[in-house]
């Protein structure tokens, strides 16, 4: 399987191109990566509300055990406390919420960049160049083999522009159907040529 190009000016137009495209690749990753990181920043409210309920339950839930020491009154006293640590925990509850809210929009946000161009290349540059290469490819081994050459020259005279096709000859057709030698070369060098190849029969 042929990757690039014979001829300057084909593999030139391949190589920038690929060259191009690695870059809109790695462009677009670290675009996603760069709108990830942004939108995980509006997570730190929420770490720090975490933080901050966390601590709180904890101090007022340790205060609430030292006062429910006291005789008497103690369980009495200890039931503010535990109220108070109970809506410290739904603000750290909160918190951790609005981080995973954060975590899910910046996946989505990221994921949503790069559908697009990812999709651009793997379905549209992507099936072009493997074309190219299988083409390619075998027209490399046919250029080798008499009726591979045949078959080339068929394919020409199937797909090339009537203009390219008359400066063969004039009868280029019948001059092809009665297996004119001069004529299936030229024919076959010209589908070569349109793949940016170099025809293994001419210097």
């Amino acid at each position: 399987m042929k990757i690039y190009a014979d001829r300057f000016p084909n593999a030139l137009r391949q190589l920038l191109t690929d060259l191009l495209v690695i870059g809109w690749v790695y462009a677009t990753i670290r675009g996603a990566l760069w709108l990830h990181d942004l939108v995980q920043q509006l997570a730190v409210p929420g770490q720090k509300l975490e933080g901050a309920g966390g601590g709180l339950a904890d101090n007022l839930a340790e205060a609430g055990g030292k006062v429910g020491r006291v005789p008497l009154v103690g369980d009495e006293l200890t039931a503010p406390f535990e109220r108070a640590a109970g809506a410290a925990r739904s603000l750290a509850e909160a918190g951790r919420d609005q981080q995973e809210l954060v975590d899910q929009l910046a996946l989505a946000l990221a994921i949503g960049l790069l559908i697009v161009p990812l999709g651009l290349v793997v379905f549209g540059w992507l099936p072009l160049r493997l074309r190219w290469m299988r083409r390619a490819g075998s027209a490399v081994l046919l250029a080798t083999a008499p009726a591979g050459r045949d078959l080339l020259a068929l394919r020409a005279l199937a797909g090339q522009p009537l203009g390219k096709l008359t400066r063969i000859g004039p009868d280029v057709t019948e001059a092809w159907r009665r297996g004119d030698d001069t004529t299936v070369n030229a024919l076959a060098a010209l589908e070569l040529r349109r793949l940016g190849l170099h025809d293994p029969h001419r210097p």
